[in-house]
């Protein structure tokens, strides 16, 4: 599956902040990757009518058994509210036994940075992987 490009769900205002999140998944087998990926749709189809969204974008590498996220919000509550919200909360629920691991790294831009450039947020997943990992942990789903 290619690079879902980024979406624009709501238009951001101008001189105004943006919540980012973006997100990194592997799934432990390859035998997992068709269930995330049906789930990573459905939460695909949510975020384009999620309130406060601002934009996202997803790119799945099946065969690598990895899948990255990037989205900008209203704000924190709106994000969270997504998360919580189904097809969301149950596509998290479903597939936490499947993850190998995940990283999560959240920052702040003016909206007129968006669209969100997806080498700075893998830098800044790779940067926060390390960070993580010298800590002795990582986020495990």
């Amino acid at each position: 599956m290619p690079t879902l490009g980024w979406i624009t769900p709501n238009p951001a205002p101008p001189r105004t902040n943006s919540y980012v999140m973006a997100s990194r998944f592997e799934v432990k087998s390859l035998a997992d990757v068709p269930k995330f990926l049906l789930r990573s749709l459905s939460s695909w189809s949510q975020v384009k009518t999620a309130r406060g969204a601002y934009g996202a974008s997803l790119i799945a590498q099946p065969l690598k058994r990895t899948f990255w996220t990037l989205s900008a919000w209203e704000d924190r509550d709106a994000l969270y509210a997504y998360a919580k919200a189904d097809p969301h909360g149950a596509a998290m629920r479903a597939v936490g036994p499947s993850m190998k691991s995940s990283t999560f790294t959240f920052w702040e831009v003016d909206t007129a940075s968006l669209p969100i450039d997806w080498d700075d947020a893998k830098r800044r997943l790779a940067e926060k992987a390390r960070e993580d990992a010298a800590r002795g942990g990582g986020r495990r789903a």
